[in-house]
């Protein structure tokens, strides 16, 4: 789980709607590799249509841990368990003065994750990687997805206890990107990634988590992308 800044660069002002995001099934495995879609797939709305070749692609999908929910859409952004350790990011966490943070963090001296945005950034930096905050006021149709590597969500999630699902809510981390060309959503509290499909339905799926209340977007985007503003396709 993770913290969103209460502003920021590109950050959209227009009042939400009072439409939540798509609920989240709490998993408690850990991360795997899988091929092909998951069962909860013919429950989800915008399902897209997998791959038509015999050999469906290998997926990573790294499930929740404690509230290590940011360090799971890295990894599953660049789909490689590897990519970021919970080490690595409490170490950027400890290494972050006041003065860098665009909100506080919480306590966080255990190291067992609730990472905000911050930690995100910087964690994506050290891989030549940059974050794009959306400005919610621009239609995600002018993203150019060809060069953006992923996308990674910061939503309302429900709290849980056992089996129990309590009438509170905080904010969680999942990451969206494409494999085998079709778009994955890789939320780490699903049993498996779920087939978001086609540009086109990926763009479906961006509006409706955005139109919810509490819900931001960033790209994630190699370095010279984010100089040159390629993400935009109106550019």
């Amino acid at each position: 789980m993770g913290s969103t800044p209460c502003s920021g660069k590109g950050r959209g002002v227009g009042g939400f709607q009072e439409l939540g995001c798509m609920p989240w099934k709490v998993s408690k495995q850990k991360g795997e590799a899988i091929g092909g879609r998951g069962s909860e797939l013919e429950d989800r709305p915008n399902a897209g249509t997998p791959p038509t070749s015999s050999q469906p692609p290998t997926i990573y999908h790294e499930k929740q841990h404690r509230e290590l929910c940011a360090l799971h859409a890295l990894n599953n952004v660049f789909q490689d368990g590897a990519a970021f350790s919970r080490d690595a990011l409490q170490d950027i966490y400890q290494r972050l003065s006041p003065s860098t943070l665009v909100t506080p963090h919480k306590k966080n001296m255990l190291g067992n994750g609730n990472y905000d945005v911050n930690v995100i950034m910087a964690a994506l930096q050290t891989r030549g990687f940059e974050a794009v905050w959306w400005d919610k006021r621009r239609d995600v149709g002018s993203i150019a997805l060809p060069n953006v590597t992923g996308f990674i969500l910061n939503v309302p999630s429900n709290l849980r206890w056992g089996p129990l699902r309590l009438p509170l809510k905080r904010q969680h981390w999942i990451g969206v990107r494409e494999v085998g060309g079709v778009y994955y959503n890789l939320d780490s509290k699903l049993r498996s990634p779920h087939a978001i499909g086609t540009a086109d339905e990926l763009r479906k799926f961006l509006r409706h988590q955005l139109r919810g209340k509490n819900c931001e977007l960033l790209l994630v985007v190699p370095e010279e992308v984010e100089v040159h503003q390629t993400w935009r396709s109106d550019n």
